[in-house]
């Protein structure tokens, strides 16, 4: 296919990813964002996905009563726990339908044990870009991007800054010899798991060109931070609004 139309590329990414997050993968996925023992290659992409959440989450107010908050691919939900706890209002959004029926049923139990929080939770299946989710204070999109061509995640990132007010938050697929050895051998997930493409990119190049875009004025890069552990490669990204 040409990818002369933005639009179309998109929307049959999507319709792969979700492909395989609702009917080849979600128990396997279940399984990698739960707590049961999971062994060698799952154990250091699930260490690596703690890290990078917990670096995410740190680069945020520790008191964030008042914003609103897009956790974009939110899985079953652990990322949008954690906004929560913090006193945010988070909506989390993700293309399989399964999987927010998990995140729901993860949600209800925790938000319980919570007990009161001056927060909100709310989980929807559809599409993160979807313009009636609204504005947001920040969005987070960790581990979403990657499965985007270079040049659709600085579309998708342009589109969020345009209802975001403060902060985006994200991960990109570093261009590393490492990383790249690993997808072209194919074993970041076993065989019968794989996950969709990945596409590295250089994220400080596309960053740059990102808040260099007139429609990013008032947009600056921020932070950065790369997290290597076993099979897990991923760098977060930060964008502010002056």
């Amino acid at each position: 296919m040409s990818h002369a139309d933005p639009i179309a590329d998109y929307r049959r990414r999507t319709g792969e990813i979700e492909h395989y997050f609702d009917r080849t993968a979600l128990d396997a996925w279940k399984r990698l964002t739960g707590t049961e023992p999971v062994g060698g290659i799952r154990a250091t992409v699930r260490k690596g996905r703690d890290t990078m959440r917990a670096t995410l989450i740190d680069w945020l107010p520790q008191d964030l009563t008042g914003w609103r908050i897009l956790d974009a691919g939110c899985g079953s939900g652990v990322l949008s726990l954690a906004l929560l706890g913090r006193g945010a209002d988070v909506l989390g959004v993700d293309l399989s339908a399964q999987m927010v029926d998990h995140a729901r049923e993860r949600g209800e139990a925790a938000v319980k044990a919570m007990g009161a929080r001056p927060g909100r939770l709310r989980f929807e299946s559809g599409d993160m870009l979807d313009p009636r989710h609204g504005d947001f204070d920040a969005i987070v999109a960790m581990d979403v991007l990657i499965h985007y061509r270079a040049a659709d995640q600085a579309r998708i990132l342009e589109q969020m800054a345009a209802r975001t007010a403060r902060r985006l938050l994200f991960t990109l697929a570093p261009g590393s010899r490492l990383l790249r050895a690993m997808l072209a051998a194919g074993r970041v997930f076993p065989r019968g798991n794989r996950a969709p493409a990945l596409y590295p990119v250089a994220p400080d190049r596309l960053v740059s060109g990102l808040v260099g875009r007139p429609e990013m004025a008032g947009w600056a890069a921020g932070r950065s931070a790369r997290v290597s552990i076993g099979f897990y490669t991923s760098q977060a990204m930060e964008v502010t609004r002056a």
